[in-house]
């Protein structure tokens, strides 16, 4: 076998034909001296079969021509008859007759006496017995049974033995063995050439998937069709065809990033050149000063989208990788996040409020859930106007956790709702200057933690009139742990900032 030629190395793959014809015809050519030995075994038996009858009728013969005279047997069986029972053409043929006394009667003086039962009692007279011996150094089979003259009279019984040497049965067997083993020299090459020929065969459906793989085009991310492919290659075929769905949506999502970032960058750094060019033209220092404020305003609205921009690919790559969740508190994090946030509540003279509600656990990425509450913060913060409030809160309810950010701006109607959470989508009559993002980017980062975002008026009629201040609300899966496991919450039960 050729992995049995030399140690290979454990990195290099052979090939799938060479190991399956391997397994297939190791266990052959391990069998094969198995049969042949179960082959000799039973050969001899059956070639000792027939001529074991022979001996045993010779015993039988014998015995029916012993008489008893006065308690000593007699053999009525003329020299001739003793010649025939000798005459083979092979074989020798050996036979005595042994008083109780160990007397001979007739026969072979020195042919080797049979082991003496232990009670003669209980020995059937005539029954005839079997067994292998030596005699003038051969391999002799001796046939050998008691006669008794009376029932229950061990003292006046004979011994008759008939022994052959086994030649005959040595050829006959011999005989045996090669008509089962020498076909087996042709059946078995013709067996390796069939196998080699049908594993060929039945391969083919593997040699045909790679030349469909290998035929594709290097931008063609299709799915691979199922038609024609075997059951046992359908486990992997679907594997790669969920690899290239990955694949394609990863790219899907790099194209989306370029074209939003060159549709979105345009305008920002066009009005940048314009401002440029104005004040690299203006000699009055207050106009100068004034060009570079809105130079300044420039770069951080391009500034701020590109960050939106990136998280918005960050979330979509993470969705398309399935990034690893953890289990975490909720509302320890809600609470670090809004930490945050306090210096620019202040300066926007916001109340920003936070409502501890104890732990919540739930199973989440840590850098994705605050660039979650991040987005919602930011945009609760942009669209309230000074003096309004934003409280951010987070509890339990039932199965679930909820995040809210309530704030008291401009508010929203309700067919604005459905539609603010598609990109740069900016609802009529926004004052803020967002990039249309924020919304975006909080339900990407949602599906990934298999959550539901929504944003909804605080107030208004079922007309769809703005309402005063909004709710945004993300309902995530609940996690059960115990309470010791997560960190106690705060003592406070609301921060407001002024």
């Amino acid at each position: 076998m050729r992995n049995l030629r030399k140690k290979r190395d454990p990195d290099v793959q052979r090939s799938l034909f060479g190991e399956i014809l391997d397994w297939m015809l190791a266990p052959l050519l391990f069998v094969w001296p198995i049969s042949i030995a179960f082959t000799h075994y039973f050969a001899n038996s059956v070639a000792s079969f027939p001529y074991d009858q022979s001996l045993r009728e010779h015993v039988a013969a014998i015995s029916r021509q012993i008489t008893f005279a006065d308690g000593r047997p007699q053999l009525a069986m003329p020299g001739l008859a003793q010649l025939f029972l000798r005459s083979d053409e092979i074989d020798n043929v050996y036979f005595h007759l042994l008083d109780a006394d160990g007397t001979l009667v007739v026969g072979d003086p020195e042919l080797p006496l049979p082991p003496l039962p232990a009670a003669l009692g209980s020995v059937e007279s005539g029954e005839v017995h079997f067994r292998d011996d030596e005699y003038r150094g051969q391999t002799l089979r001796v046939a050998y049974t008691y006669v008794f003259a009376s029932p229950g009279s061990p003292t006046r019984r004979v011994l008759i033995e008939v022994g052959e040497t086994t030649e005959k049965r040595s050829q006959l067997a011999n005989k045996i063995i090669a008509s089962v083993i020498l076909p087996q020299f042709v059946i078995i090459p013709l067996a390796v050439v069939l196998v080699w020929f049908g594993l060929s065969q039945g391969l083919r459906p593997l040699t045909r998937l790679r030349n469909r793989i290998e035929a594709r085009r290097e931008a063609d991310l299709s799915p691979i069709s199922l038609s024609r492919v075997p059951e046992e290659l359908r486990p992997l075929t679907e594997a790669f065809n969920s690899m290239l769905a990955r694949m394609q949506n990863n790219v899907e999502a790099q194209r989306r990033f370029i074209a939003n970032a060159a549709h979105q960058m345009r305008t920002p750094l066009t009005g940048l050149k314009t401002q440029a060019q104005l004040a690299m033209g203006e000699r009055d220092p207050a106009e100068l000063r004034h060009a570079l404020r809105q130079i300044l305003t420039g770069v951080d609205r391009a500034s701020h989208l590109v960050d939106q921009l990136l998280a918005l690919a960050r979330a979509e790559a993470s969705g398309h990788s399935q990034q690893t969740l953890v289990p975490l508190d909720l509302e320890q994090l809600l609470r670090e996040i809004v930490e945050t946030w306090v210096v620019q509540a202040l300066e926007k003279r916001i109340d920003l409020g936070y409502e501890p509600a104890g732990p919540v656990p739930i199973v989440g990425n840590a850098f994705l859930l605050r660039e979650m509450i991040n987005n919602l913060l930011d945009n609760a913060l942009r669209y309230t106007p000074a003096g309004g409030r934003v409280t951010a809160r987070v509890f339990g309810q039932g199965d679930f956790a909820l995040l809210e950010i309530e704030d008291s701006g401009s508010g929203i109607s309700n067919d604005d709702s459905h539609k603010v959470f598609d990109r740069f989508y900016r609802a009529d009559g926004s004052d803020g200057e967002g990039s249309g993002l924020g919304l975006a980017i909080v339900r990407e980062i949602a599906e990934v933690h298999q959550a539901a975002a929504s944003l909804r008026p605080k107030t208004g009629d079922a007309g769809g009139e703005a309402a005063c201040g909004c709710i945004a609300r993300i309902v995530f899966p609940l996690r059960r742990v115990q309470p010791s496991h997560l960190p106690l919450p705060a003592a406070t039960t609301r921060t407001g900032f002024a």
